[in-house]
């Protein structure tokens, strides 16, 4: 046994199963897997943890629960985190190639739900993006519109938020 993994089989207790890691060794991994992440991330793209599509939702789902089994002892943790980059990396690739293709676009990241179009709300695509009337007058009044009469456009976004143009 070298030096590096002596050091490694300590610290992370990398041959130890999950019950015989000490508190400190679980520690050490959550650190690590931290600062790993921090790596990956900056890696990747920056977007997938603001305002999410499904796509980058799932990305972060994932990313969490494979993280968390590295973390815990539950999952090898070094096939953990190259299975965690092989994640992002896939979403950067096929973010790459949606940029460039409406066609691939909506079935990954989705399509807006066009809501209030000159003033009138269309209520079938309302219910159809589980909407309620509150829902929307709640949407309203955080972008500072009273009334839908008062509204260009309102769409629901494919994040899930709803953006306002006022007439």
């Amino acid at each position: 046994m070298d030096y590096t993994t002596s050091i490694g089989d300590t610290l992370l207790g990398l041959s130890a199963k999950a019950d015989e890691l000490s508190s400190f060794q679980v520690a050490v991994r959550a650190v690590t897997v931290y600062i790993i992440l921090i790596g990956y991330i900056r890696f990747g793209k920056k977007r997938f943890l603001g305002e999410a599509t499904a796509f980058d939702a799932i990305l972060v789902i994932v990313i969490g629960s494979i993280a968390s089994r590295a973390i815990s002892g539950t999952a090898p943790f070094v096939p953990s985190m190259v299975g965690t980059f092989a994640l992002i990396l896939f979403h950067w690739v096929a973010s790459y190639f949606v940029c460039g293709s409406p066609l691939l676009s909506y079935p990954l990241k989705g399509r807006d739900t066009l809501l209030v179009r000159n003033g009138r709300v269309d209520w079938k695509a309302l219910r159809a993006s589980h909407m309620t009337k509150d829902d929307l007058d709640e949407d309203l009044r955080q972008k500072g519109v009273d009334f839908p009469s008062q509204v260009k456009t309102a769409r629901l976004e494919r994040c899930g938020r709803v953006s306002v143009i006022k007439k």
